[in-house]
Formats: structure tokens, C-alpha cells, sequence
């Protein structure tokens, strides 16, 4: 019997702890399970980590670059993680420089009539010296007696560099205007109908320069009638102006997303006769005293990529320097200048380069007279690095006609310039080099 009792107990003592685990497990079951905690880390945008990186820029300019370029916070993201800030990243993500997103941003350039946004994939500057369509001259006969248009008075092969330069410029050497007469005192004075102007588009011309001494052999009539000529055709002209605020504005290119302002002024004359711009009256933009000029470029350099001077200068019909050439190209290049482009001396000059910056001291005539005269095309190629390449392409200007040298002519012309240049030298190519020593 007691051991009946002995294995009944057992028996009961098994079945409860059974039941004492099955309850166990039902509860631990039934117990939710403490969900861990997990702190999310706020997500942080794009255009905040560019911020985080940037932190002095204005966050509304980093939005709108963000809405209108697109990808370009993370390709400047990118950048960044990578590279220390350098302000040309901006060119790199969008195409366009600092100060042309800053410009567009604000929208300058809706209020402005003196600057031209052209194709991001630009980068070809062309500049020629003296050209006369004066009726009263050597070359608008030749033009209308050759029956050929342009074509009569300039190479197909000129005017094809012409019309392939992403910003063609010349010198305007004449007055614009059916009135006035000529200058008292003036050996030549020189006068086109303006309906001449259309010339200039068969040459491909996107910017004349006229700080120079014959835009106003004609008088104050036909000087205001060629401004205004000038105007309703268009066609971008520095270097004269109603008044002296006028003559010396600038005039601004977006060239490969880069930011260029083109500054234009004379000291041509011995005796000067040509009235300069004052604050009342209207002339050209003279720098006979450097000061003006000194200061206008000083005022444009914080707001450009680049500063372009171009200069009426030099000794007439001599390929010697003159001391003031040089010393107020300095100037200019010291002010901020990034390049110095002359002309005016009817023959070629030497090529400096002063703090590694190029003065072409002179480009002689282009389509000027019935004189026998080297020229050049002078040509500034902007590169991926920021940088140029600067180049001449020499060519003849004989018998109211211009075109191309070749072969051994090509050559002469340019060991000549090389002859003549300070501290530079070009290549059988043509291409503009400093010189290391």
C-alpha cells in the first residue's frame, strides 16, 4: 500500500511540475516582448551637407542653384568630400562661374543692355585692328566695284575665322552719319552712310571698339548720329558715349559660363583733337592720364572672371615701342587687367607678357587703306583649366584686300614679331608663348 502511495505521489508530482512549465511557457508567451529602442538619426539632405561645407553661403542661392541645375548639389557634394573648396566648382557642377550664378541669381542681366549670355560650349575670342567702310575712302570702292560683297575686300578664309570666332571684335576707325563736316585741322577724316554698317554682319563682327581718333572727324552730329546707328542695329560698341559714364561702360560677354568685361580707350594723337567724353558732353574714352582707366578696371575685377583692355595706342607706322606702352600696360595689368590688346600704329608691335599676363602691344591695320601692310588675327582660346591659348594668324592687308599669309611670308611675319617682343615669342603656328628666362 505505501508504495502504491509512493508512485501516486510521484506520479502528482510529475503531472504539477508539467503543468508548472506549461503555465510558465503560456505566460512568457503571452508577455509582450520589449521592443528596443532605436534612435533614428535625422536624414540630412544634400543641400544641407553642402551647407554643413559652405556654411557662409546664402542657403536661398544654394536652393535656387539646386532648382534650376540639376544634379548639382551632389556632383558639389561630391567635390567637396573629396577636394577643399575651390570657388571654380561651381563651373565644374553647372556650367557656369560663381559670379555668373550670383549675376543670374540676382538677375542682373534682366536690367541690363550692356552684356550678351552666349553658348556654354564658347571659348573663342578673335580681335582685329583698324577697319575703314568710309565712303570717302580707299576700301568701300573696292567693295562696290568688286561686285562680290564682303568677299572683295577680304579672303574667304579670313572671313571664315571671322564667322567661326565665338566673339569677333575690330576697331571702328570712322564716323557713322549722312551729316556733319569734316574736323577742322585733320590731315583725313573719314564718314560712312549707315547703311555700311551691314558689312559688318557679312564679317561676322560682334563687337567694334571706338575709342579711337576718327569717330569724330565729322563733328558732334554725325559722332551722336553713329552712337545711335550703332544702337538700333545692335551691334555692342565700347569706347564712346554720350558722356564720360557712357564712354567708359563696359561691355560684358558670358563666354564658356565665364564672365568677361571688355574695356576700350584711346591716346592715340599727338595733337589731340578728338574730344574726350566728359561728364556733360559726349567724345571718346581717352587715357592720355591713366587714372580713369586705372580705376574703371580696379572696379570691375571683384565682379569678373576676366578683364579684357584694348588700347588705341602707339607710335604711327613704327614697330618700336614707345615708353608709355609699357609702362601703362603695366598699370593696367597691375590693376587687374587680364589681357592688354592694342592698336592703332598702321603696322605690327611686339608681345609681353608682364606678371604672366600678355600685352599685344599692336595688330596693325585690317582692311584699312590701299597701303601694302602685315596684320594679324589675334585669337585667345579658353581652355578647361581656365587658362588660354593665345595665338596670331598673320595675313597681308595690300590693295584694299586682306587675306592669309602662307609658307615663307607666314614666317617672316612671325619671326619678325618675335623680333620686336619683350619677353615672348611665337611658334611656327602662331601660338603666343612666355619665354622662361
Amino acid at each position: 500500500m505505501k508504495k502504491r502511495v509512493k508512485v501516486k505521489n510521484k506520479v502528482y508530482g510529475f503531472l504539477i511540475l508539467v503543468l508548472i512549465i506549461i503555465l510558465s511557457i503560456f505566460f512568457l508567451l503571452q508577455e509582450k516582448p520589449k521592443e528596443k529602442e532605436i534612435k533614428k538619426e535625422p536624414v540630412i539632405s544634400v543641400k544641407e551637407q553642402v551647407l554643413k561645407k559652405l556654411p557662409e553661403e546664402d542657403p536661398l542661392f544654394i536652393e535656387w542653384i539646386d532648382a534650376n541645375y540639376q544634379d548639382s548639389m551632389k556632383k558639389l557634394l561630391s567635390l567637396l568630400e573629396t577636394t577643399p573648396y575651390q570657388e571654380d566648382m561651381w563651373h565644374q557642377v553647372t556650367g557656369y562661374s560663381y559670379q555668373v550664378l550670383n549675376d543670374l541669381y540676382e538677375k542682373k542681366y534682366d536690367s541690363m543692355d550692356n552684356v550678351k549670355v552666349l553658348d556654354a560650349n564658347t571659348n573663342t575670342i578673335s580681335i582685329v585692328g583698324d577697319i575703314s567702310l568710309a565712303d570717302n575712302w580707299k576700301i568701300m570702292p573696292r567693295y562696290d566695284a568688286s561686285g562680290k560683297g564682303v568677299y572683295g575686300i577680304l579672303s574667304e578664309e579670313v572671313v571664315d575665322i571671322m564667322k567661326k570666332s565665338d566673339l569677333m571684335i575690330a576697331n571702328s576707325e570712322f564716323t557713322v552719319s549722312t551729316r556733319g563736316t569734316p574736323m577742322k585741322g585733320k590731315q583725313y577724316t573719314f564718314r560712312a552712310n549707315p547703311s555700311r554698317l551691314s558689312i559688318y554682319d557679312e564679317m561676322g563682327i560682334d563687337m567694334v571698339t571706338l575709342a579711337n581718333n576718327h569717330v569724330y572727324d565729322y563733328g558732334k552730329d554725325a559722332f551722336l548720329d553713329m552712337l545711335s546707328s550703332f544702337e538700333e542695329k545692335g551691334l555692342p560698341h565700347i569706347g564712346a558715349g554720350r558722356n564720360l559714364e557712357e564712354a567708359m561702360k563696359p561691355y560684358y560677354f558670358i563666354i564658356g559660363g565665364y564672365k568677361f568685361a571688355f574695356v576700350n580707350a584711346t591716346r592715340a594723337e599727338k595733337y589731340v583733337l578728338t574730344p574726350g567724353a566728359t561728364e556733360n558732353s559726349e567724345g571718346v574714352f581717352r587715357c592720355y592720364d591713366p587714372t580713369n582707366m586705372i580705376n574703371l578696371i580696379k572696379s570691375l575685377r571683384p565682379d569678373n572672371d576676366y578683364v579684357v583692355a584694348i588700347i588705341h595706342f602707339g607710335w604711327e607706322d613704327h614697330h618700336e615701342l614707345e615708353q608709355v606702352q609699357i609702362d601703362s600696360s603695366h598699370m593696367y595689368i597691375d590693376a587687374g587687367a587680364d589681357i592688354v590688346v592694342g592698336h592703332h600704329a598702321h603696322t605690327l608691335q611686339g608681345v609681353e607678357f608682364y606678371n604672366h599676363k600678355p600685352i599685344i602691344y599692336n595688330l596693325g591695320d585690317f582692311i584699312f587703306s590701299d597701303n601694302t601692310d602685315d596684320t594679324v588675327i589675334f585669337q585667345m582660346t579658353l581652355k578647361d583649366d581656365k587658362t588660354f591659348d593665345y595665338k596670331m594668324i598673320p595675313g597681308i592687308h595690300k590693295n584694299c584686300y586682306t587675306t592669309l599669309y602662307k609658307d615663307s611670308e607666314k614666317q617672316r611675319v612671325i619671326n619678325n614679331i618675335n623680333s620686336w617682343s619683350i619677353n615672348a615669342y611665337l611658334t611656327e603656328e602662331g601660338q603666343i608663348l612666355e619665354r622662361n628666362n
